[in-house]
């Protein structure tokens, strides 16, 4: 018994409407339709067949101008038209509808998603297309200076190679074209404002108390799409998130209901599989027991399951240059194994993998809260307040570290107290050390100093190489 696929259909007799089929096969990966075969591929006969070996090429030809190879087939006794269709380098249409074969369904297709594969037809990618009004001065220079120490750090380049100046860094990573333009891809990563070109390229994070409509607080995050992950992290997991605290022994824990690093991975994911074309910003949606993290994308047809998703699978990015350009300074994998780290992260607090329910409208992923956090959180262990507000009866600031010194700025944002007071106890901290141990990028250190420095808190001492920062006296 034979079954439908991608490639194969079987049917039992011939009507004019299977040259959408044919149409649809010619636009995707080719194809072939069997005339005279029941569902299960078992021969039938058809009826009239040297006649319909006549009407059936020119009928293709006149209504789309292909040529189907139309075969007449012996099989078991029964004649079977057989029509193999070659998948061709244009755009076909049928009756002015283009018609397109996605798994074993025929699909008419129309708007972005027609601009995709006339783009897919042509060699090229939205994320391709060049900008001629984006210059490369107008690059930030934060982020593209984040991407060279990223990609030096994580290997991905040398020095010798980021030490160039930004035109050939940025024609070695293939977003200049051959006229000199810079690609969307170029602009969307390191432009201080992408917006001004794609609408809705930032992201929106808001807190909901009791129902979808109880909207307590919300932020955007806006600039170069290389720095949105880290301060959409950042600020999610200092304002939006509360950590549960035990102890054990001596020593305090923070409990947080999803995994930080798995998290992270789903926002990079959000970032880079983005369609932009939809001018929808990413919609992070916190709850006091879940987090939703919706981006206006979609995953290839054969990752349609969560099964797959979290399976072997090759990588294939919806933005390939952008997403080559978050590869290289080490931001995502280049094989597909960003779910896997999702995985490791999900096991590592012993909760469940996050669910993603993949439609037309978009991607949206369901992060439930991990058991452990769950159980605090039933015994009434750090639940007064909402996150960022002061816990009376604990007497600490959820998100915050304690015994901060009452004189800190207002405006002094959480992880720049919490690296102040890291500062405090310990001398000789390092970029490194304290992005470890405060649990943020090395950007967020170099950010958060430079809000302490300018508050007067903590001074240089010493030289950039070999010297030390330290707090200021009277603090």
């Amino acid at each position: 018994m034979k079954r439908e696929t991608q490639n194969v259909d079987f049917k039992q007799t011939w009507k004019d409407e299977y040259l959408e089929w044919i149409c649809g096969y010619a636009n995707a990966y080719g194809g072939k339709l069997y005339i005279g075969c029941a569902d299960d591929g078992t021969p039938v006969g058809v009826a009239k067949a040297e006649s319909l070996m006549e009407a059936i090429p020119c009928k293709i030809t006149d209504t789309m101008g292909i040529i189907a190879d139309v075969n007449l087939r012996r099989k078991e006794g029964k004649d079977v038209i057989e029509i193999n269709v070659e998948k061709y380098p244009s755009l076909i249409s049928y009756h002015g509808k283009y018609f397109y074969r996605s798994g074993t369904t025929m699909r008419t297709i129309s708007g972005k998603e027609l601009d995709r594969l006339i783009l897919k037809q042509q060699g090229m990618t939205w994320d391709s297309i060049p900008l001629p009004k984006v210059k490369v001065g107008a690059l930030d220079s934060t982020a593209i200076r984040y991407f060279k120490d990223e990609a030096v750090r994580r290997k991905r380049l040398t020095r010798s190679e980021v030490n160039v100046s930004r035109e050939i860094l940025l024609d070695n990573l293939h977003l200049i074209d051959e006229d000199g333009l810079l690609e969307r891809a170029a602009m969307m990563a390191f432009h201080r404002d992408p917006e001004k070109w794609v609408t809705g390229a930032y992201v929106k994070i808001g807190y909901f108390e009791a129902s979808d409509s109880d909207l307590r607080y919300q932020d955007e995050v806006h600039g170069p799409l290389i720095l949105q992950a880290d301060k959409v992290v950042d600020l999610v997991y200092t304002k939006y998130l509360k950590a549960l605290i035990t102890y054990e022994g001596i020593h305090r824990v923070e409990q947080y209901m999803f995994h930080k690093d798995a998290f992270r991975e789903i926002v990079l994911n959000a970032i880079v599989h983005k369609d932009y074309s939809g001018c929808n910003p990413i919609q992070i949606s916190v709850y006091p027991d879940k987090i939703y993290i919706w981006n206006d994308g979609t995953f290839p047809a054969e990752l349609n399951t969560e099964a797959k998703l979290f399976g072997k699978h090759s990588s294939k990015p919806f933005n390939p240059n952008l997403a080559n350009v978050f590869f290289k300074c080490g931001l995502i994998e280049a094989w597909g194994r960003g779910f896997d780290k999702i995985t490791a992260g999900c096991e590592e607090y012993g909760g469940a993998r996050p669910t993603y329910d993949i439609g037309e409208s978009g991607v949206m992923v369901l992060c439930k809260a991990c058991p452990a956090y769950l159980e605090l959180q039933n015994s009434g262990a750090g639940t007064s307040g909402a996150p960022g507000q002061k816990n009376r009866e604990k007497g600490v600031v959820m998100g915050l570290p304690e015994n901060l010194p009452e004189n800190l700025p207002e405006t002094l944002t959480v992880t720049a107290k919490r690296i102040y007071l890291k500062m405090k106890q310990q001398r000789n901290c390092t970029y490194d050390s304290l992005a470890r141990d405060v649990g943020v990028t090395r950007e967020t250190v170099r950010v958060s100093i430079a809000s302490l420095v300018k508050h007067g808190l903590i001074r240089r001492v010493g030289p950039d190489k070999g010297g030390h920062w330290e707090v200021v006296d009277g603090q």
